[in-house]
């Protein structure tokens, strides 16, 4: 949310004409935060990551409804920073008024563009306002704008700060607010922004700050901090470009372990986008001062770019995230692996990661809770009948607490009895399991000890009622998972031979 400020069409720098002094109480302001110091009012929990996108210099883009002052927001910041700005609105724009008319040269070899005031090939910052109410082909022009800067084809070498404005999409906001026309952005476009930040409505402003909004007297004033934040931006940018290429190894770790944890809790990250939240992590870890956990947390959730299309990634899921990522790559050594562990999709590269990474018995007993504890039961149960044999013979490194849970785990496994119960219509007799057809083309392409061992996960899980999503692919997870626990027993027995000290035991 921001102060009413008017604004010219004109995309041409705006002379600061001398206007009247602010008010000594406005002044006094200025250690709210530098946004607050612009009149940006309703954006001190959000300025870190805002600050953040300024350093990076990665497109930004702006969710509200009408009047939150997300155009007041990015065109104040293209008067504090000093920038030759230009502001479009998606909507009603022509390609002319980007370009400006194209005509032949001279020898009609190459076309050229007859310029304007308000053509892009000058701008240092744009505004796309309306983006999602944009036309089609439009949309088309405007991404290569905001990912690559360019148009058509031709860089814009002087262009810096690629920004968009857009209200929800769809037209059920609630408040009498109808946005139709606002439809979800391409999530191809969306993907391209690097924060997209949700600007919180009247009632998400502080008492203070609802005050600082209605009042009329900053009405037309020219954003002017005395170059205070340009000079930080700078600053900021300076060591920014200095660490980029030695990024600490915790915020990629961080990223890394954020991308594929949200991965496994169905929403997908693209590869480029994990190497966005990395850029806006380490440029917010320079505006904040140093490594933290909120603000990390932060960067996360406005880095997400489901919500320009109306598919919002719930909080649970993002605090789940980001406690799984920090795990992994900013807490001590032992409660980092067991992270890491967690992190780790396949059985069978858990139990390898167990059984060559794991520090201690106790972090592996941690580890080993956990994971009977958080996966679904055809998956804790597969683990557990893997590994009992090796963890019995003490080839993994757990406590006898771990032992003792993988075999209460296995124990129905181990000797699988139980009655098979499914439905018939009155008419049918001699039917089949609706399961077992699914599971008997896979047991029926195996052969030997990997037959035997699968026929007895498929009964239990036929007894047990689980129903597999894809039964060949949990065969081959399991059997991997087998092999790992055969080759860390047949390593402990090999070390238990060659040590005479156990060999003599």
């Amino acid at each position: 949310m921001a102060s009413r400020k008017k604004k010219t069409n004109d995309p041409r720098p705006i002379e600061k004409k001398p206007t009247r002094k602010r008010s000594a109480r406005k002044e006094a302001g200025t250690h709210l935060g530098y946004l607050t110091a612009l009149g940006a009012y309703g954006f001190q929990k959000q300025e870190t990551v805002l600050l953040a996108a300024l350093v990076t210099e990665d497109p930004i883009l702006l969710i509200g409804r009408s009047g939150t002052g997300k155009t007041f927001l990015l065109n104040t910041l293209s008067e504090a920073l000093g920038l030759e700005h230009r502001h479009y609105n998606a909507s009603l724009i022509s390609f002319d008024d980007l370009v400006g008319f194209p005509y032949p040269d001279d020898a009609k070899s190459e076309i050229r563009f007859l310029e304007t005031p308000a053509t892009i090939w000058n701008a240092e910052s744009v505004l796309v306002d309306e983006i999602s109410r944009c036309k089609p082909e439009h949309q088309n022009r405007f991404f290569s704008l905001v990912h690559e800067r360019r148009i058509q084809g031709i860089a814009l070498p002087k262009l810096r700060y690629r920004w968009a404005a857009m209200n929800p999409p769809g037209s059920d906001q609630g408040a009498g607010d109808d946005y139709t026309g606002s439809e979800p952005l391409d999530a191809a476009l969306a993907d391209r922004f690097s924060i997209l930040l949700e600007v919180g409505d009247w009632s998400s402003l502080s008492r203070e700050d609802q005050k600082r909004v209605a009042d009329p007297s900053s009405e037309g004033v020219i954003a002017n901090d005395g170059g205070r934040l340009a000079k930080k931006v700078a600053g900021w940018r300076k060591s920014f470009v200095e660490e980029l290429p030695r990024c600490p190894d915790g915020i990629v770790e961080y990223a890394c372990a954020a991308t594929s944890a949200l991965g496994d809790a169905g929403v997908r990250i693209s590869p480029r986008r994990s190497r966005l939240i990395a850029r806006s992590l380490l440029a917010a870890s320079i505006v904040h001062g140093g490594i933290d956990q909120n603000v990390f947390r932060d960067v996360l959730r406005v880095s997400l770019p489901q919500i320009a299309w109306d598919d919002r990634v719930s909080e649970e899921k993002i605090r789940a995230t980001h406690k799984v990522a920090w795990g992994c790559s900013f807490l001590k050594a032992p409660d980092q692996w067991v992270h890491r562990f967690h992190l780790e999709t396949r059985l069978d590269r858990k139990l390898t990661l167990l059984n060559e990474k794991c520090p201690d018995p106790d972090t592996g007993t941690l580890a080993i809770e956990q994971l009977l504890a958080n996966e679904p039961k055809e998956r804790r149960a597969a683990f557990a009948l893997a590994t009992f044999p090796a963890a019995v013979q003490g080839a993994l490194p757990i406590g006898s607490e771990a032992i003792a849970d993988l075999g209460r785990a296995a124990e129905s496994l181990l000797s699988v009895d139980g009655t098979i119960k499914w439905s018939e219509r009155s008419n049918e007799s001699n039917t089949r399991h609706p399961e077992h057809s699914r599971l008997g083309q896979v047991l029926g392409a195996l052969r030997g000890a990997r037959a035997s061992r699968a026929r007895q996960l498929f009964y239990w899980c036929l007894i047990e009622k689980v129903v597999l999503d894809d039964p060949k692919k949990f065969e081959a997870e399991f059997d991997r998972c087998v092999r790992a626990a055969g080759r860390a027993l047949a390593t402990r027995t090999s070390e238990a031979a060659a040590s005479p000290e156990e060999g003599g035991a």
